[in-house]
């Protein structure tokens, strides 16, 4: 039979205070019904815990032992309430997190860290992968979460809009339309623009490109030999132009900056969930919700 933990608690304050009307005063019921929960007790352990008197009250050795092997065991008890707890809230638990490199200046950061900070039980590791592949991932189980940038294809996922973000150009501080503090789209045209490889990221690829679609004559647009070169060196030539998401602005190497696009859509910056949820995506969900507020990533 499974102990009645109730009473094992009011017996310890007994086995403190030694007598009933304190112990039934501390507690907050009637001496009466404490005086029954005692004996109910006693029953179930089949031995006598106590020794009553008119006055007062003596432990028993068996009384003696449960008092001081009582209390670690309750202890323990309440940890696993509250892990089993925390778990059902998604408090528990290791999460995986892909995230499109695009996102890593400041987006995956941020929300990596509000959920480490905010969920002491978590344990959350990130990790780049390329766009296409974060959605499949996050379908089969491979990673629990995934950001990306657009409205990347998927089945098996449900996306939640994160962040919407301004489009505008990564440029050389000595570039000449650098000294405006917007670009219109059309002067943007007249230099040659470096857009993401197709095949590692079709849909943005698309959206950037999409953006010079009306412009006469027709850009001359290329791809990066490396891609993801942090020191961004085909750009210092102080001619071509990298089309970027406003996040790039925040994490410029030297010599380089960024200028918004006049007229440009946003671009869109995505949570990655599985369809089926379980407490700890509901969390993650809900904390990203949070972020995007608090740092009015979703303008009105």
């Amino acid at each position: 039979m499974a102990p009645d933990t109730v009473s094992l608690r009011y017996f310890l304050v007994l086995a403190q205070e030694l007598n009933f009307t304190r112990a039934a005063a501390r507690i907050g019921i009637a001496q009466p019904a404490l005086s029954a929960r005692m004996r109910r007790l006693e029953a179930e352990l089949g031995t006598a815990l106590l020794v009553r008197n008119t006055r007062s009250v003596v432990l028993t050795t068996a009384g003696a032992a449960l008092a001081e092997s009582a209390p670690p065991a309750l202890a323990a008890l309440d940890r696993a309430w509250d892990t089993a707890r925390s778990a059902a809230a998604g408090e528990l638990g290791t999460l995986r997190i892909g995230y499109s490199l695009s996102t890593g200046a400041e987006t995956a950061p941020a929300l990596v860290d509000r959920l480490i900070r905010g969920n002491s039980g978590l344990e959350v590791g990130a990790v780049p992968m390329a766009t296409p592949e974060i959605s499949p991932a996050v379908a089969d189980g491979r990673i629990d979460a995934g950001i990306t940038r657009g409205e990347q294809p998927g089945r098996g996922v449900r996306r939640f809009l994160l962040r919407r973000a301004r489009i505008g150009v990564q440029l050389a501080q000595h570039h000449p339309l650098a000294e405006h503090p917007e670009i219109e789209i059309a002067d943007a045209a007249a230099y040659p623009l470096r857009l993401p490889d197709r095949a590692a990221n079709p849909v943005i690829h698309d959206q950037l490109s999409a953006l010079f679609r009306d412009t006469r004559p027709h850009p001359r647009f290329h791809t990066p030999a490396v891609s993801f070169d942090m020191s961004q060196r085909d750009l210092r030539d102080g001619v071509t132009l990298a089309p970027a998401g406003e996040a790039a602005a925040t994490a410029q190497p030297a010599g380089l900056t960024w200028r918004p696009l006049r007229g440009a859509p946003s671009l869109t910056i995505h949570l990655v969930l599985p369809r089926e949820q379980s407490p700890l995506h509901r969390r993650i969900r809900a904390v990203a919700k949070t972020l995007a507020h608090e740092l009015q990533w979703l303008p009105n």
